[in-house]
């Protein structure tokens, strides 16, 4: 038995908090010297149908990093549902590597794939969520502020799948979270019924306008307004999102430890100006290393047989657990 990292919304509160806790220990070991051989003679299958830098570096250092090995094998040369069947595939990668992670298009290949696969599936990115990243992003708002709970997180931009995943990391963590987007480009509706049933009692807050959102938040995030796949879309997308760009005076908004996330690759000059994006409260490049310390902790969490305790806390492993 094993288990996947799909979304979100498949882990409780006490296990995002754990697997936090879990990277902080690792990324503590590391700049002290010290990595330990956690997954020896692992091995990891990347599979990317869209580009990437963070992702696939991070993963491939990651498992180096624990002692395990990584292979990439490019979308086209696996053909996922084109040159052979999910199902079939997904049995046949089981026998030769002990987890894949894939970065795709549609969350419902990814979903196939974990039904047949007799490993653990994670999910490095799909349309509907970006969990390693969001995770990663609260490991650094922590770091940065100290606590999670009862700070202010202010998405500008699309409801896009890193809006979801950052939506559903805060409501684990006890963050406020409030999207700021243009009318049209709110959150899909089946979002807001699973975000509904999930964390009943919780607002999903969005608004249309961006200094409301920004106002006296301790993180305003970005991402690009449009997305890869949307590129038929840039031009009508810039007009849209114009309003939406931060800069400095909305940066300026914030609480007066405010700091400054985007996800990355930025377009400067568009979602966010270059004089956030270098200011002193931009945090970007801590973020993007926080990817390779989550993905340690997930990586651990997911296919070792050991248990590890961490701040008092008992971080179980999930190799053998549904």
């Amino acid at each position: 038995m094993h288990r996947h990292f799909l979304d979100l919304f498949d882990i409780s509160r006490e296990e995002a908090l754990g697997l936090l806790d879990l990277a902080d220990r690792l990324k503590r070991d590391d700049s002290e010297g010290h990595r330990p051989q956690l997954l020896p003679g692992r091995i990891l299958g990347l599979i990317f149908e869209k580009p990437s830098l963070r992702t696939r570096v991070s993963f491939e250092a990651a498992m180096a990093r624990l002692g395990g090995n990584a292979l990439f094998l490019q979308g086209k040369d696996v053909g996922l549902g084109v040159r052979e069947s999910v199902s079939d595939f997904a049995r046949v990668i089981s026998q030769y590597v002990d987890a894949i992670a894939i970065r795709t298009f549609s969350h419902e290949t990814i979903v196939e794939l974990a039904r047949h696969a007799t490993i653990p599936i994670i999910n490095a990115l799909s349309d509907a969520a970006h969990p390693c990243q969001a995770m990663a992003d609260l490991m650094t708002i922590r770091e940065e502020r100290g606590r999670l709970d009862g700070l202010k997180l202010a998405f500008v931009g699309d409801g896009n799948n890193v809006a979801m995943s950052l939506a559903v990391a805060s409501a684990l963590a006890g963050l406020e979270f409030v999207l700021a987007c243009p009318p049209g480009y709110e959150f899909p509706d089946d979002f807001r019924g699973r975000f509904a049933a999930a964390f009943p009692g919780v607002a999903l807050r969005v608004e249309h306008n961006p200094r409301s959102a920004a106002t006296d938040a301790d993180v305003i995030y970005t991402d690009v307004w449009a997305s890869m796949g949307q590129e038929d879309e840039v031009e009508a997308r810039g007009k849209v999102f114009a309003p939406y760009q931060v800069d400095r005076d909305l940066l300026n908004l914030g609480s007066p430890g405010v700091i400054f996330l985007h996800c990355l690759p930025a377009h400067r000059g568009e979602e966010v100006t270059a004089e956030v994006l270098d200011h002193p409260r931009s945090r970007i490049i801590p973020q993007a290393a926080n990817r390779l310390h989550f993905q340690k902790a997930l990586l651990f969490w997911l296919l070792s047989e050991d248990n590890v305790e961490v701040n008092g806390r008992p971080i179980s492993s999930h190799a053998s657990v549904r």
